[in-house]
């Protein structure tokens, strides 16, 4: 018994960071821009082909095995893919930031449908899915007679990592706390001299690369990528938004922690649980929406008429 509860807290802390990753930039897009990039877990859901076609593209120009250019691919995945979201944002997003919230979401629904198409055309072999290998193999320590992978202690490690570093950013750099004024108000920051343009920029980099790296994690834990997980892995991301709170970064952690647990839980104690997992995380989130719409970690909003 002892053995299968530290297995599951291991898979739940592991799921749940890769969880919180992807909410985190559903958190930080919405917060500044009030926003919902509902396009954004396709957009990180790229990084795993972006990183697959690379590793390739290296092995067959030097000759090395594709999983020896992980080591590259997949840090310039994430960059490029950092790029995307600027240039998703340059072409359509921004287009959207003063209209009614619905034309967005509908706007960004349609973006993930064509970023999907695109994959699943101009990828080889696309309609396929993918084996991704694990970014790190071999077991760390054991405990409890249950053996620790590499892999869960660089997700666990890696997320910490950058949260950290996000908020480090936020708090103590001159960018990071232009972020963070324009996400209090952004007219006010308008009229004390700070540019919208680099603001949103630098959000758009940081929320799409924070994503990558989760999409990245996600692909290496299921052992496989495909050109519609991006479905699921928006769905996840914004439900554990939704909980924790729209533009609370502890609350797409808590978030992402609550809907990790929903999972484990419902696969570990419930017969046939892997079928009706989701059904326990959106009767959840059903739940958030209709006794704290703010979330568990949100500020509620009073607006004027």
């Amino acid at each position: 018994m002892t053995e299968l509860l530290v297995q599951q807290l291991v898979n739940w802390i592991t799921l749940g960071c890769i969880y919180a990753l992807l909410a985190i930039g559903f958190s930080l897009i919405f917060g500044v821009l009030n926003v919902i990039h509902f396009s954004h877990g396709d957009v990180a859901t790229t990084a795993p082909f972006i990183s697959l076609a690379l590793a390739q593209a290296l092995a067959t120009a030097v000759g090395a095995s594709s999983p020896a250019w992980l080591v590259i691919s997949v840090p310039a995945a994430m960059f490029a893919v950092g790029l995307i979201g600027v240039l998703l944002d340059k072409l359509v997003i921004r287009r959207f930031r003063d209209a009614p919230a619905m034309m967005a979401l509908v706007a960004t629904v349609a973006l993930g449908i064509v970023i999907r198409e695109l994959i699943r055309h101009l990828y080889p072999q696309g309609s396929n899915p993918h084996a991704f290998p694990r970014l790190v193999s071999g077991m760390a320590f054991e405990v409890s007679g249950v053996a620790i992978s590499w892999f869960a202690l660089l997700v666990v490690v890696l997320t910490v990592a950058l949260v950290v570093m996000l908020f480090v950013f936020l708090r103590l750099t001159p960018l990071g706390l232009r972020i963070r004024a324009a996400s209090e108000d952004r007219i006010v920051a308008r009229m004390m001299g700070i540019r919208d343009a680099r603001v949103f920029r630098a959000t758009f980099f940081i929320a799409s690369a924070i994503g990558a790296t989760a999409g990245l994690l996600f692909a290496s834990y299921a052992g496989v990528t495909r050109f519609d997980f991006g479905v699921m892995a928006g769905l996840l991301g914004f439900s554990a938004a939704v909980i924790g709170g729209l533009g609370s970064m502890p609350g797409a952690i808590l978030g992402g922690l609550i809907i990790a647990g929903i999972e484990v839980l419902a696969q570990t104690f419930v017969p046939d649980g892997a079928s009706y997992r989701l059904v326990f995380v959106f009767l959840l989130v059903i739940a958030v929406l209709i006794f704290r719409p703010a979330g568990l970690l949100g500020r509620t909003v009073m607006e004027k008429v």
